[in-house]
C-alpha cells in the first residue's frame, strides 16, 4: 500500500500513524510519501503500478488531485480524512477512527463513481465534489485565516460573511447549449453532500455519467438554507418541495462558465489563481473509492 500524506492538512494531526501501524499489524506492506511543494502529485505516484492500494490521506484537495492523478488506473483508493472539512470522506460515509478505516481499507470493499475535470486557461485540474465560481469560491477565501482557530466552524462563520455578495450574468453553455442568468454563483457537483452529509440538492449521483450544475440565484448563501432543508426532506420522503427560487439544477456533461465581471474559482476546497471562466467536464467512472457505502447511499 502507498499512503500519500500532506502534512499540512488539518493542522498536521490526524490517527495517520495509528492508522498504518494498524496496516502493518495485519500484514500490509507500507510506504509512505509526504507532498512536498515543489513536487507535483502525480509524481508521487508515478510507480503506482507498484502497489495495490493508494491511501491519500489530507484534505479534499488532496484527495481529489491524487485521484485525478491515478484516473482510470482502476486502483482502489482510501480517502483518508486529515483535513478540515473531509467532504469526501463523508460523502463516502467513511469511519473517522484508525481501527475502523484500517479493517475498511483490509477488506478491499470499493465503488466506482465519476470524477470531474476543471479547465482554466489550458491547465486541467481534477475534482471529486464540485468545483465553483462565486460565492462559495469567496467563502473559501475567507475562511482560510478562520480555519486554524475554528475548525470546521470557519466555514459557516465565512459563509455569514457573505451577506451581500457579488452578483453578475452568467453566460453558460451546457452540452452546446447556451443560456444565461443572474446570480452570485455556479457550481458543477459530482457528489452533492456538505458537513454532516446534508444534501446541497437533491439528483446528485456520483456515478450517473454527469455533473449537476447549480445555480445560485439566492441574494446571499444564508437564504440557501431552505433548500438545504427542502433537500433533506427529499431524502427523508417526507412530501413535495417548501421552498423554490433561490437555486436552479440542471445536467451536464461538461459546461463552460462565462462572468460579466471576473468571479473566483475553487475546486474541492482549493482556492484557484484565476478568474472565471472555466470550462468543468465529467470524467466517467474514473475512480474506485474504497468504502462500506452501497452507490445509492452516496447519491442525494
Amino acid at each position: 500500500m502507498l499512503v500519500v500524506f500532506n502534512p499540512k492538512s488539518g493542522n498536521g494531526d490526524s490517527d495517520l500513524p495509528e492508522f498504518v501501524r494498524l496496516l502493518r499489524a495485519g500484514g500490509a506492506e507500507v510506504v509512505q510519501r509526504e507532498t512536498k511543494k515543489d513536487t507535483p502529485l502525480a509524481e508521487q505516484v508515478n510507480d503506482l503500478h507498484a502497489f495495490d492500494i493508494l491511501v491519500a490521506a489530507g484534505g479534499d484537495g488532496t484527495v481529489s488531485s491524487l485521484a485525478y492523478a491515478i484516473r482510470d488506473s482502476g486502483v482502489p483508493l482510501l480517502a483518508f480524512p486529515a483535513g478540515t472539512a473531509n467532504l469526501i470522506a463523508q460523502n463516502l460515509d467513511l469511519p473517522t477512527t484508525a481501527p475502523e478505516l484500517a479493517d475498511l481499507v483490509l477488506a478491499g470493499h470499493c465503488i466506482t463513481v465519476d470524477l470531474g475535470e476543471i479547465e482554466v486557461g489550458g491547465k486541467k485540474n481534477g475534482f471529486a465534489m464540485l468545483a465553483g465560481a462565486g460565492a462559495d469560491a469567496a467563502m473559501i477565501r475567507d475562511s482560510e485565516d478562520l480555519k486554524e482557530h475554528f475548525g470546521v466552524m470557519a466555514y459557516v462563520l465565512s459563509a455569514m460573511k457573505q451577506l451581500n455578495p457579488k452578483k453578475t450574468t452568467f453566460t453558460l453553455t451546457i452540452d452546446g447549449k447556451t443560456r444565461e442568468f443572474e446570480g452570485i454563483g455556479v457550481m458543477a457537483a459530482n457528489f452533492g453532500m456538505a458537513n454532516y452529509r446534508m444534501p446541497i440538492t437533491t439528483d446528485i449521483d456520483p456515478g450517473d455519467g454527469q455533473l449537476t450544475v447549480v445555480l445560485l440565484k439566492a441574494g446571499n448563501l444564508l437564504r440557501l438554507i431552505p433548500n438545504l432543508i427542502d433537500s433533506l426532506r427529499a431524502k427523508l420522503n417526507l412530501g413535495d418541495p417548501l421552498f423554490s427560487g433561490n437555486l436552479e439544477t440542471l445536467h451536464a456533461c461538461e459546461i463552460t462558465v462565462e462572468a460579466a465581471d471576473p468571479f473566483p474559482l475553487q475546486y474541492d476546497g482549493e482556492l484557484m489563481e484565476e478568474t472565471t471562466p472555466f470550462t468543468a467536464r465529467i470524467l466517467p467512472g474514473a475512480a474506485r473509492f474504497i468504502t462500506a457505502a452501497r452507490k445509492e447511499e452516496v447519491e442525494t
